[in-house]
């Protein structure tokens, strides 16, 4: 891999599209971080990441109307970047996140009229999607992934799926990533009356769905606590209704965009609290892990993966929930400790930046890997 403070006399350069929400959007979300951090892993690889394009091509409601729009606006950015990039084309092209709502229409195009490497993270695969409102872009997804020379799967969630559909000689596991740094409240026990954190945007489906279980939880805790939630969005009142039951403990925060209070909130929290209904890559857990906090949520394919301790209760259950906080609370001081280890070891930038590294290592200054 090439470190980042021995840097080759020829610097990667290396184009980075994130066809669903590019990593200086205005709104904040999982997604924008991680595309955020993708840049500072290449960077941390050796390589001069730039953003490619701020073309957004999610279609959340099934629309093929508006698919068809997104496509030919696709079109003309995919022309305009293949003339204005080849006089002096990157090394290298990297996007972050194709799938059914959100297909990446620039990567292959740019990739193949230039012929360069092209590698995708986090690609997922829904053949039930073929058919019906998300057609278009399930099939153009498909022909993403399959002009890739690389595919960087992120979750056990999706990994099945990208074997099935033949990708399995080019796929590479790149865990979800954060940054991660000492902590300094690791190892203490539980306050009285604990201090539970919740941080999730207010959205309708499964993030909504994750705090009504989340609210049927909580009056069956046997311990004193109070719960702090960050978040906002379109099912604010709804979600505040379901917490009227237990108003008096819980302090709402609204959303907060700011790395630093965010950290200041899980550094004094002593567990987060969240469900985590259909979650893909689960970023606050690692945000929460990075803090050294413990982590309670629902069984599932990425609460298995990312959750340190295996603090997951069955799905559904709010009782088994209530249980697994108090757990979780009386055996703080040894899973902050293995939280954070977990996180530091396997979802670290450095950790990313290791794997992008090795694929950098395979990229030849002009053609495609071999």
């Amino acid at each position: 891999m090439r470190p980042a403070l021995e840097r080759p006399a020829r610097v990667p350069r290396v184009a980075v599209y994130a066809p669903m929400k590019p990593p200086d959007h205005s709104t904040p979300s999982g997604d924008r971080t991680i595309a955020r951090l993708t840049f500072v892993a290449l960077r941390l690889a050796g390589a001069e990441p730039h953003l490619a394009s701020r073309l957004v091509l999610r279609d959340g409601a099934g629309d093929p109307e508006r698919q068809a729009a997104l496509i030919d606006a696709a079109t003309q950015e995919a022309e305009r970047l293949i003339a204005a990039y080849r006089p002096a084309p990157p090394d290298a092209w990297l996007t972050y996140h194709s799938y059914y709502k959100a297909p990446d229409l620039l990567g292959p195009r740019v990739t193949g009229a230039l012929g360069l490497p092209y590698a995708i993270s986090e690609p997922s695969v829904s053949p039930r999607r073929r058919i019906g409102p998300w057609a278009a872009f399930a099939e153009a997804s498909d022909r993403a992934l399959a002009a890739a020379d690389r595919l960087f799967w992120t979750t056990e969630r999706d990994r099945p799926a990208l074997e099935a559909a033949g990708h399995g000689a080019r796929l590479h596991p790149l865990p979800a990533f954060i940054e991660v740094r000492p902590a300094g409240a690791m190892g203490r026990p539980a306050q009285t009356p604990a201090r539970l954190l919740t941080v999730a945007m207010m959205r309708p489906g499964d993030k909504a769905e994750s705090y009504r279980r989340l609210a049927a939880a909580l009056p069956h805790l046997h311990t004193d606590w109070r719960l702090q939630i960050v978040g906002d969005g379109p099912e604010a009142d709804a979600i505040r209704a379901l917490f009227a039951p237990v108003a008096d403990r819980v302090m709402w925060l609204g959303a907060i965009d700011q790395p630093e209070a965010l950290r200041a909130l899980y550094a004094g929290a002593d567990a987060l609290v969240w469900p985590g209904v259909g979650e893909g890559v689960g970023l606050v857990w690692l945000e929460a892990q990075a803090a050294a906090v413990p982590v309670v949520a629902e069984d599932g394919p990425a609460a298995r993966s990312l959750v340190a301790g295996r603090r997951v209760a069955p799905a559904g259950d709010p009782i088994s929930f209530a249980r697994a906080i108090e757990r979780a609370l009386a055996d703080r001081p040894d899973l902050s400790r293995l939280a954070w280890e977990h996180v530091s070891a396997s979802h670290s930038l450095k950790a990313a930046a290791r794997t992008l590294g090795r694929w950098l290592d395979a990229v030849p200054v002009q053609g495609r890997i071999q």
